[in-house]
């Protein structure tokens, strides 16, 4: 099996207001993102490739639009956005768009990740 991998930025907060209010991340805060997108497949194209990385552009732009510098709770209408949430949302976006689409991990800190792979 052949698999890349292309890591995406982006900045935003969330809050996660179920949590007790002692809690850190019941307040509003924010990160700094990674996303990572894996595709794979078993057999190269005529290229030479899973997918040409530049095929990933409308990951990054979908990224850039709708999520850079914004508030995640309004964007995605929900209350729990976790990475891991973010990392199934991601899968799910690319997956309908590139079928290679393998597993999608997200980052908010250095030290952490959360991963979406069915």
């Amino acid at each position: 099996m052949f698999r890349i991998t292309k890591e995406f930025h982006f900045s935003a907060s969330h809050q996660l207001t179920h949590l007790p209010p002692d809690h850190q991340c019941a307040r509003l805060h924010g990160h700094n993102y990674i996303v990572v997108v894996e595709l794979a497949a078993a057999e190269l194209n005529g290229d030479g490739f899973v997918r040409d990385y530049h095929e990933l552009a409308p990951l990054k732009r979908y990224i850039d639009d709708r999520f850079d510098h914004r508030h995640l709770n309004e964007v995605l209408g929900h209350e729990r956005v976790t990475s891991e949430y973010l990392a199934k949302h991601f899968y799910d976006w690319c997956k309908a768009l590139m079928p290679e689409t393998s597993a999608v991990r997200v980052s908010e800190t250095p030290k952490t990740w959360a991963e979406y792979r069915p």
